[in-house]
């Protein structure tokens, strides 16, 4: 375990540290709160309903409850008890460009969501898959840059993230599956009526 924290220290002072710069304090503070990406998806997930067919709707259902899941069991079940101190909590020389801010740091609540929903746009739209998880990536960094995470949180946040994602877009996908099967069973049958 000591050997495990020591890597996660190194890659943290790593970020932390070593790529501290104006500019980037400044992008990571940008992209890292939640409330400049609303109008981002607002946008996106009215046009994923509205043009994206039963499959857009399914989609927009399917990630809104999916981050509402994800969010609440990264926050209220598995910080309170795992129940680890933030980094600045520990570590005297953390560099904190927007302030200590948060309870408990395991898991990284942005990688878990972040990573949640690029996996589940992944399985229904393949060809986002750069957009979707370049946007995780970089949201999920952010947290160590502003040394509010150490890199296992977003790891461990990640993962999580990534199974919740996987299973919300197959129960997705089986539903797609099945109203297109009803679809065809429909049409089948109305053909065969049409020659009777």
């Amino acid at each position: 375990m000591d050997f495990l924290y020591s890597i996660d220290l190194a890659i943290f002072y790593l970020i932390n540290h070593s790529l501290s710069a104006g500019f980037l304090d400044k992008f990571f503070s940008i992209i890292t709160n939640v409330n400049n990406w609303y109008i981002t998806y607002i946008i996106l997930l009215s046009l994923s309903f509205i043009k994206g067919g039963i499959k857009g709707k399914l989609a927009v259902i399917g990630v809104i409850l999916l981050v509402i899941v994800t969010d609440q069991f990264g926050y209220r079940v598995l910080k309170d008890i795992i129940a680890r101190p933030r980094p600045f909590s520990v570590l005297t020389d953390v560099i904190l460009p927007i302030g200590s801010t948060g309870t408990f740091s395991f898991p990284s609540n942005h990688a878990l969501n972040n990573f949640a929903a690029a996996v589940f746009f992944y399985r229904l739209y393949p060809n986002l898959k750069w957009a979707l998880f370049t946007t995780a990536f970089l949201v999920s960094v952010s947290r160590v840059y502003l040394g509010l995470h150490y890199p296992s949180d977003i790891l461990g946040g990640a993962l999580i993230g990534a199974l919740f994602g996987y299973i919300f877009a197959e129960i997705i996908l089986r539903i797609i599956k099945l109203i297109e099967q009803n679809k065809l069973k429909k049409s089948e049958s109305q053909n065969s009526e049409r020659f009777k």
